[in-house]
């Protein structure tokens, strides 16, 4: 009986006849990952108020979440391009409702902290991509 090629192999590198090597060939996988409604409109804010939101998040449970609903409306781009700026000022308001609400029972203090690693995460990517003024 003949083993059978592994999953990374192809057929024809099985077959004895072929010359046993495969030509090499890859295929491209692209990953995005998939955002809920609040999780996509967090801002992309510059870093020092990213870092400030997270520090307010730390310490008093949805504080910076609700301090950057309003960088929203100062013109910070959110991965929801296709609201308009008040839709996604209110969803971040709600945001740091659920939090404040929840952080009673540390769920939320726990959501607020990780809300604000992710602006954190999101503004070093902002910056990472755009040049700086000169």
């Amino acid at each position: 009986m003949e083993p059978s090629p592994k999953d990374g192999e192809s057929a024809a590198a099985a077959e004895p006849g072929r010359g046993g090597t495969a030509p090499s060939s890859g295929v491209v996988v692209q990953v995005r990952e998939k955002k809920g409604p609040l999780r996509a409109a967090i801002p992309y804010m510059p870093f020092p108020v990213a870092v400030i939101c997270l520090f307010l998040n730390t310490f008093v449970p949805g504080l910076g979440t609700f301090v950057s609903a309003f960088t929203v409306l100062c013109g910070a781009r959110t991965d929801l391009p296709d609201r308009h700026m008040c839709c996604v000022f209110w969803l971040n308001i709600a945001a740091a409702l659920i939090q404040i609400l929840t952080a009673i029972v540390m769920v939320g203090w726990i959501m607020s902290i990780f809300w604000g690693m992710d602006m954190v995460i999101l503004a070093s990517k902002y910056t990472a991509r755009t040049p700086p003024d000169f």
